[in-house]
This record gives C-alpha cells, sequence and structure tokens, in this order.
C-alpha cells in the first residue's frame, strides 16, 4: 500500500509538471503582493508612488538616447491621468518646448525598487505606425556602469509598424541592442490594442522569464559568468511610457493621422 501511494503522488506529480512546463503557468510561487497600483482615484498619478522622467532625453546614463521625437512632459494631465479606474498615459501630435509630439515617461524610482520578483501588469497598447510604448525596468544605482553595463528588463515591447508583435527582452553589456547580440523573444496576438493582456516577468536569481496572458514565451537565463552577462542581482525599478519615432519605433516614419494614442493600464501589481 505504501509503495502505491509513494507510486500515485509520483505521477499526479508529474503530469502537475508536465501540464505547467505545457501551458507556461509559472513553476515559482510568488504570492506575498508588496507593491500595487490599482488606479482606484482620479487626477494625476500617485506621488508617493509615481515619478515622471522629464524633457527629451539623458543618453550618457538612462537609455533614453534612441533620437525619439516626444517631449516627456510631467504632471499634465493631457500625458498623464487616472480616469475609470485606469492609468492614461497619452501621446499628442502638439508642438511643445520644441518637440512636435507629447507624452509621459512613469517611472517607480526610490518609491518602487525591488530585486527579484513577479511583476504584472494588465494593459491595453496604442497603435500606429511610429510608436513604441514599452514596459520595462532600469536599475535603480547603475552599480556596474552606465547602459547597458547595469543592464535593462523589457517586460514588454511593441512597434507601430509591428502591431501584432510583442517583445520581452534584456540587456546587458554582453548582450545588448547595440551590438545586436540582445536576448529577445517575440509573440502574437491580432489584438494588442482592442484588449487588455496581462504582461509579466518571474525575475529570480536564476533567470528571468516573460508571460503574456500566463504563456512563457521567453527566458533568459543566468549563466554564472559575472555582470557583464547577468547584472541582473540589484535593484531595478518600473518604467511605463510611450515613445515616438526613434531607431526602432520610427524606423518607417510617423503617421501624424493616429493622434492621439493612449496606452491604458488596469493595474500594475508586484510579487515577492
Amino acid at each position: 500500500m505504501k509503495i502505491r501511494r509513494i507510486s500515485t503522488i509520483y505521477i499526479v506529480t508529474m503530469l502537475c509538471f508536465m501540464f505547467i512546463q505545457k501551458t507556461g503557468i509559472s513553476q515559482e510561487l510568488f504570492t506575498k503582493l508588496v507593491w500595487s497600483d490599482e488606479f482606484e482615484y482620479k487626477g494625476l498619478p500617485d506621488s508617493s508612488k509615481w515619478d515622471f522622467d522629464k524633457g527629451t532625453g539623458c543618453p550618457d546614463i538612462c537609455g533614453w538616447g534612441n533620437n525619439e521625437l516626444q517631449f516627456y512632459t510631467w504632471n499634465r494631465a493631457e500625458n498623464a491621468r487616472v480616469e475609470n479606474g485606469k492609468l492614461i498615459i497619452e501621446t499628442r501630435k502638439e508642438n511643445f518646448s520644441g518637440a512636435s509630439y507629447t507624452s509621459a515617461r512613469l517611472v517607480t524610482k526610490n518609491k518602487g525598487d525591488w530585486k527579484y520578483g513577479r511583476f504584472e501588469i494588465r494593459a491595453k497598447l496604442p497603435a500606429g505606425k511610429g510608436l513604441w510604448p514599452a514596459i520595462w525596468m532600469l536599475p535603480t544605482n547603475w552599480v556596474y556602469g552606465g547602459w547597458p553595463k547595469s543592464g535593462e528588463i523589457d517586460i514588454m515591447e511593441n512597434v507601430g509598424y509591428l502591431p501584432d508583435s510583442l517583445f520581452g527582452a534584456v540587456h546587458t553589456e554582453v548582450y545588448n541592442g547595440m551590438l545586436g547580440t540582445q536576448k529577445v523573444n517575440s509573440t502574437m496576438r491580432k489584438d494588442f490594442s482592442d484588449s487588455f493582456h496581462v504582461y509579466a516577468i518571474e525575475w529570480t536569481a536564476a533567470q528571468i522569464s516573460f508571460f503574456v496572458d500566463g504563456e512563457k514565451y521567453h527566458t533568459f537565463k543566468n549563466e554564472h559568468s559575472g555582470s557583464a552577462a547577468w547584472p541582473f542581482d540589484q535593484q531595478f525599478y518600473l518604467l511605463l511610457n510611450i515613445a515616438v519615432g526613434g531607431n526602432w519605433g520610427g524606423k518607417y516614419g510617423v503617421d501624424d493621422r493616429i493622434f492621439p494614442q493612449q496606452l491604458v493600464i488596469d493595474y500594475v501589481r508586484v510579487y515577492e
């Protein structure tokens, strides 16, 4: 009887493991919610949780030097506001401080900084040629040096000329877009701008896994070869933004007929 019971437990365990592997459902248990914004208020984003990157860029340190066309405003409801239980990041065609477009780039730096966890964002994407929405992470303290040495985690990137494609990536000193060695994978959906999807990563000391709607489509593993390949042993913070143009988003130009466009966020949740 004892042997039979052990055998049954083993079989059930293996079946569960096979189901997890097939469906991409997380094998890690991130059950403790440690930070969230459900956007159950109205007005500007909660200043206890969010700050803004401002202006037209800082390419020397924060990976913002992609020849983008927008001006990132702050505390301006036209570009970032909460209404009807959602965060709205809106990009507009308008002249503003020398730029032809405005947008917003929200950050949790020094208000939400983490090493490891599950990061889950439910969002609906903007649509149109020339747009480059992103949900991503940068290092809080840049311990290993400027970009890309201290790392970047792209939870979700989309470019308007590939509307059905979603990209998840990491950038490091040896694996980055400038060298063409970035560790990236993609998946497809037909309704990124019509429906909400849940974009997530699960980040441990061993690997970073990328999900959309519970389906795992990319994993980057720690090679244990040093910070040049794995700088992801430090705290990172979240960023939400829509860029206009840029080296990737503007590869085929910008369609000015599409504006305004919105990145709509239903919630942001961080689990440990």
